[in-house]
């Protein structure tokens, strides 16, 4: 590793043709995949990517290259090829790491790569045996755990030197239930940042139990009707349609460009007046939580909108530099190999003043979207369609019948203005999320809400 001078040197070095900011991104990470099918572990990846990523800027005009030499006469090199791009007065001329302090929200008390094998089996055979003996339709069971330990250090000519580490990990199940009619799946995660021990208590069981009835259900559900219908959208993952049709427009890599159609909408009414949204990376060792984003800014509890109001977009170090707005922390990336760009964190809708049994009670005939699975978006437009894992109709204000094939479409800005009632049982879904800076975890979260007047796409008769 570097001294905190030969670190200055390089950064110098950056900004010695006329760059007026240089950051270094090092990186130490170590991911570890195993995958259990049915009562045998069938795979066990372990992966290390160590390097660093050095970017430059001249006001918005930015180059950026990394390596997995981290020597400093291979730096310095880098820094040397990279501020060839600028000619111009030297601004940049002595550096004080004075900015080293981190709140930290997160706290890790062991690194789930120091735990036994094990252990981390024992919870995958609780999946599975829990899910092949939970019903003979059952027929397949894969069990999973995914581990992603990052330590970073930022350091840049504005003073920041700042470390953290981070302990992703999140055990999954995805079950087969099969009969004369076909194939349905059912799967679920749970995840954090965090380390092990958090799972001590955890029901193992629960989890595959959840998927297991999932996967019947639908096998046994006719298709959906397609049309327009009042649709209550639950808890948890279905946070996921405001997170891709709304909370990638509300991030300043599309702001900037005058990509999002949220662009100059700051202060005005871009959804009902029931809707509260916020992207909040200090949750304490929550999925998408950092003590730090990976610019070295303290992440924070940032409203987008407030009681239907546009308060604020999600800022990077680069975008606060075109839009003349402080960054929010909000500068993410997966590894030394990407550039930071503006990303979510733990994005979510808050609570609302509503039950879910109000909100079902109050819907004459709709659908109960339960649970979501994946679907695509037009960023640019907020157009986006979603798979329903797990619906039912609701009918005379009672859940009732399932049913499978389901496809909510719609605009992300439209959806948000038709939400009339929200719950107050906010819960989070764990994913993760892709982008130009690639893909990195973050949850997705909200109360059961229902939209008005939704297009739901299927392909049965009458239900």
């Amino acid at each position: 590793m570097l001294t905190e001078l030969e670190i200055k040197k390089v950064l110098l070095e950056a900004c010695s043709t006329g760059a007026d900011f240089a950051e270094l991104y090092f990186e130490n990470t170590t991911d570890e995949m195993i995958r259990m099918t049915k009562d045998e572990v069938d795979n066990i990846t372990r992966s290390n990517l160590y390097g660093v990523g050095l970017r430059i800027l001249k006001g918005t005009d930015e180059t950026y290259g990394y390596s997995n030499d981290i020597s400093f006469n291979s730096l310095m090199k880098l820094a040397s090829d990279l501020n060839k791009f600028y000619q111009g007065e030297v601004k940049v001329k002595d550096i004080n790491f004075n900015d080293r302090s981190v709140n930290k929200n997160t706290i890790i008390d062991k690194l789930s790569i120091e735990e036994t094998l094990e252990k981390k089996i024992s919870h995958l055979k609780i999946l599975n045996t829990t899910a092949l003996n939970y019903d003979k339709l059952i027929v397949q069971s894969v069990a999973n755990l995914y581990e992603h330990v990052q330590n970073i250090l930022v350091c840049n000519t504005l003073g920041v030197y700042k470390e953290d580490t981070r302990n992703n990990m999140r055990y999954g199940i995805s079950v087969v239930a099969e009969n004369e009619n076909g194939k349905q799946q059912g799967s679920f995660n749970y995840g954090g940042n965090f380390g092990l021990s958090t799972y001590d208590n955890f029901d193992f069981e629960a989890l595959a139990i959840k998927a297991c009835k999932q996967a019947i259900t639908m096998l046994k559900a006719p298709q959906i009707k397609g049309g327009i219908y009042d649709v209550v959208i639950n808890n948890d993952f279905g946070g996921v349609i405001f997170h891709e049709a709304c909370g990638h427009a509300l991030e300043a890599s599309s702001v900037a460009r005058g990509l999002s159609i949220f662009t100059n909408k700051l202060g005005k009414q871009i959804a009902s007046t029931l809707v509260t949204a916020i992207d909040d990376g200090t949750i304490s060792n929550e999925w998408g939580s950092l003590n730090i984003d990976d610019e070295g800014h303290e992440t924070k509890k940032n409203v987008l909108i407030e009681n239907g109001i546009l308060k604020s977009y999600m800022i990077d170090y680069k975008n606060s530099l075109i839009m003349n707005m402080p960054s929010t922390g909000s500068g993410r990336r997966q590894s030394y190999r990407f550039k930071p760009t503006s990303r979510m964190t733990n994005t979510y809708i808050a609570n609302g003043t509503s039950t879910f049994d109000e909100i079902i009670q109050n819907t004459k005939y709709g659908l109960f979207a339960k649970e979501l699975g994946g679907g695509s978006v037009n960023p640019v437009t907020g157009e986006f369609n979603f798979a329903v894992n797990e619906g039912y109709l609701i009918e005379d204000g009672k859940i009732t019948t399932p049913v499978r094939g389901a496809t909510l479409i719609g605009k992300g800005d439209e959806t948000l203005l038709n939400i009339d009632m929200i719950a107050n049982n906010q819960t989070f879904g764990y994913g993760m999320c892709g982008a130009s800076s690639g893909s990195i975890p973050a949850c997705v979260g909200q109360p059961t809400i229902r939209v008005k007047n939704m297009t739901v796409g299927g392909n049965g008769g009458e239900a």
